[in-house]
């Protein structure tokens, strides 16, 4: 359901910010802004999500960015696909890679760790648990111990924030909005 207050609630500084960011970007404020400065308090994701997407990492942002796109397409948030979809293409630099990882996972064109990586935050996403032989064959992969927590790090925080954009209702935006969000992320990143 989404929320009206989304999109005329915010107090006037806040607005102002908007007015700002439309005017800077020439794109649309994008629902995930508007609900971070509406209810800061709520909606406190940023830290943790900052940790998981930008802390210290074996991964790369590209890879951890696919990794919340693909734990979006499992859980079906076409908002958060988008995003994380334009923001892991822009740190590539390759939009058809990306592309290629969210259609066939199998055929994609990344390293076995990434695809190996992917498989089990698929399976961790759908069923709501892995088991052993999951982080096992991860590890057979070329996986390192530390590289699974981070990606489990990722997942947990866009299980969750998938739900938090379906719920509010996130609305897609075009395509140069979701640019300029991926750009922003990249800058910024999430804090």
């Amino acid at each position: 359901m989404r929320l009206a207050i989304l999109d005329r609630g915010h107090r006037l500084r806040t607005r102002a910010l908007f007015v700002l960011i439309r005017i800077v970007s020439r794109q649309p404020v994008l629902d995930a802004v508007k609900v971070a400065l509406y209810r800061p308090d709520f909606y406190r994701a940023g830290p943790l999500t900052q940790e998981a997407m930008r802390g210290p990492s074996e991964w790369s942002v590209g890879d951890r960015e696919l990794m919340a796109a693909y734990v979006s397409k499992v859980n079906s948030c076409q908002f958060c696909v988008a995003a994380h979809s334009a923001t892991s293409s822009l740190w590539y630099g390759d939009d058809a890679k990306v592309a290629a990882t969210l259609s066939n996972l199998e055929t994609a064109p990344i390293d076995e760790p990434l695809r190996a990586t992917l498989r089990m935050l698929g399976t961790l996403t759908r069923e709501q648990h892995i088991d052993e032989e999951d982080i096992r064959a991860a590890l057979a992969a070329g996986v390192t111990p530390q590289q699974i927590r981070d990606a489990l790090a990722v997942a947990f925080a866009f299980n969750i924030t998938d739900r938090l954009a379906d719920v509010f209702g996130f609305e897609v935006a075009g395509q140069a909005a979701m640019m300029a969000g991926a750009r922003h992320l990249l800058r910024r990143g999430y804090g």
